[in-house]
């Protein structure tokens, strides 16, 4: 009998004693290859089918010899007539059993060939052979770590669930190299103190795939949060996912964390800081990463005479579900790169918004103040409040600046002086590359030409009241946006004519000459309304498509968000409203908008509000 060489490494294992009783047990550390997997071959007039299987320890595969003329066909693994117990077994009908235990992930290989011809008739099968994975314990009591070392190149994924159901993916991930390699999946989007079931599922490059065994992971008590009380309306449905939120105060423990849709907590994310940090605010990244900022209120400057509480944060950082920081970087170390600010000149914190960017940069937004002789109506030197938006790269190197101070008029100030812009929140618009800022003590959205970092600065308009939009299908001044604050796009398209919502605070709104709010039937002077308008760029117009005044004519002076949701409904966060915080989910019916769920934290403040298919990017539970 010939014996086909194979070329395949096997490692030692570590023998270790247990610590108590006669048994011995294996711990390894598996180690990613060094070399690519075998090919499956065929020679003559032998062929095998599957190629390629992929099996755990114990597992078996059945394979088919078809021969073409006459002989007998003998089994062979890696070159071992029947195989053996290192490194599996083959039975004369073609069925593969892999080794009771595998020391290390590898591939071998099951010949079928001719008994009186071997040499030249016979067909090779790849068989990866993928010990089971390792569940444990990270810092985060809500999430677990799967490890999983596969011998060829690949992808897995882990399903997860309170039963042997399962029901819930992770997002997928492929092996390191095209060797293969070690993978590692956060699982997250547990409850507390539960017990889980989780389990991979492993698809190689070749077309193998493999179930690996049920683990099972029970999950730590997680620090307290604001308590969430959310409603269904009898009948409906929400949009499914989950709901994350980023608590601005009271100062919790745990400022950032995600529930399911009946309000069950199912991750948080904690740090140490001070009373005055706050998380503003956390969004998911094409990794699976959290980009999150934590700093203080950009007023402190201007309020509190620039008085910041020692071990106070100032940062972006990059974590991961776990909430280990992958990156980082601090307003101080940005602002020691940064060009010199000019005669004046000062720069703040980070505040309110970061926005990450299709090409990996990071736009951020800083506070800037200047010092002002003698304004109009302000005698001395005021200290005026504004912002900068710093595009940085991926090693938060500065790349382009803009200073609100080179762009806007100073003596236009309708809102809270000398806090002059206050501006709170980012969108990239993927059609031309610009960027929309929201100026809330300007009541304007403006659009800024950034084209990626190659733009001018140049305000292109200015969206609300006294801007260069005309008001179309509402009532001019009074159903603009004033004080506003998370917009979003509601159309697919983001130039030309395209639709945009936003959290219209109403903290300074105007009413046309001679009514007075709050008299005779007009609306009261302080409401918060969430609008979506549709903006037409070269008409220069803006027509009001919705204009959401929920019952009682809530008062939200401050934060919030408006987002399309994927069903086609709407999510609105009220979150300075006198009791608390109310998040819905409208549905519109008949021309009115109908509440489908709701969301409420009493005596606390949510500053976003947001819906996501899950905790994972493109992954929907």
């Amino acid at each position: 009998m010939r014996n086909r060489a194979v070329g395949l490494a096997f490692l030692i294992g570590l023998l270790v004693l247990s610590g108590c009783g006669s048994g011995v047990y294996y711990t390894i550390t598996p180690t990613d290859p060094t070399a690519p997997p075998p090919v499956a071959t065929q020679s003559g007039s032998v062929s095998v089918a599957p190629q390629y299987a992929a099996v755990g320890p114990s597992g078996s595969s059945q394979f088919k010899a078809t021969v073409s003329g006459s002989g007998g066909v003998q089994w062979l693994v890696n070159g071992v007539a029947g195989g053996n117990a290192t490194v599996g077994t083959v039975d004369a009908n073609g069925n593969f059993t892999a080794p009771v235990a595998l020391v290390q992930p590898v591939n071998v290989v099951v010949t079928a060939e001719l008994a009186n011809s071997a040499q030249s008739n016979y067909a090779t099968a790849v068989v990866s052979l993928v010990a089971s994975g390792v569940v444990s314990a990270t810092g985060n009591p809500q999430v677990a770590s799967y490890s999983i070392t596969l011998p060829a190149p690949g992808s897995v994924y882990v399903e997860f669930g309170d039963s042997a159901a399962y029901g819930f993916p992770t997002s997928v991930q492929t092996t390191p190299s095209h060797y293969g390699g070690q993978l590692t999946v956060l699982v997250a989007g547990l409850r507390g103190n539960t017990a889980y079931h989780m389990r991979a599922q492993v698809v190689l490059n070749d077309g193998a795939a493999l179930t690996d065994t049920d683990h099972t992971f029970t999950t730590g008590l997680p620090p307290e949060t604001a308590v969430v009380e959310m409603t269904t309306t009898a009948g409906d449905t929400p949009q499914p996912g989950i709901e994350t939120f980023d608590t601005l105060r009271p100062h919790e423990a745990v400022q950032a964390f995600a529930t399911d849709l009946s309000g069950n907590v199912i991750w948080t994310y904690s740090y140490a800081g001070s009373i005055e940090d706050a998380v503003q605010p956390i969004k998911m990244l094409p990794n699976g990463h959290f980009l999150i900022q934590i700093s203080y209120a950009s007023s402190i400057p201007v309020q509190k005479g620039g008085i910041v509480i020692p071990g106070t944060l100032d940062e972006v950082r990059e974590v991961d579900l776990a909430g280990s920081t992958i990156r980082s970087v601090t307003a101080a170390q940005l602002a020691k790169e940064l060009p010199a600010q000019g005669a004046g000149i000062q720069l703040g914190s980070l505040h309110h918004d970061v926005l990450p960017l299709p090409n990996g940069h990071i736009l951020l937004l800083f506070s800037v103040s200047k010092a002002f002789n003698d304004l109009p109506g302000y005698p001395g030197t005021t200290n005026v409040l504004g912002d900068e938006l710093v595009d940085v790269d991926q090693n938060f190197s500065p790349d382009w600046v803009w200073n609100s101070f080179d762009h806007l008029d100073v003596n236009r100030h309708p809102y809270l002086f000398p806090d002059w812009t206050h501006s709170n929140a980012l969108l990239y618009s993927a059609d031309d590359h610009n960027v929309l800022l929201s100026v809330r003590h300007q009541n304007w959205i403006i659009k800024i030409d950034f084209e990626d970092g190659t733009g001018s600065g140049n305000i292109l308009w200015r969206l609300g009241e006294g801007g260069d939009f005309r008001l179309e299908g509402g009532t001019d001044p009074t159903d603009w946006f004033y004080a506003q604050h998370g917009p979003s796009f509601f159309s697919t398209n983001t130039t030309g004519v395209f639709e945009l919502g936003a959290m219209d605070n109403g903290d300074d709104r105007q009413f046309p000459a001679g009514v007075m709010c709050g008299v005779g039937g007009v609306a009261p002077c302080l409401y918060s309304t969430a609008s979506v308008l549709q903006v037409n760029e070269s008409g220069m117009s803006a027509s009001l498509l919705k204009r959401y005044v929920p019952p009682g004519s809530i008062y939200s002076f401050f934060g919030g968000n408006v987002n399309p949701l994927a069903d086609g409904d709407l999510e609105v966060n009220f979150c300075g409203a006198t009791t608390g915080t109310l998040v819905q989910e409208l549905r519109e019916e008949d021309g009115i908008e109908e509440v489908v769920w709701q969301a409420v934290t009493k005596g606390t403040n949510q500053y976003r509000a947001d819906r996501l298919p899950s905790l994972y990017p493109g992954v929907q539970w």
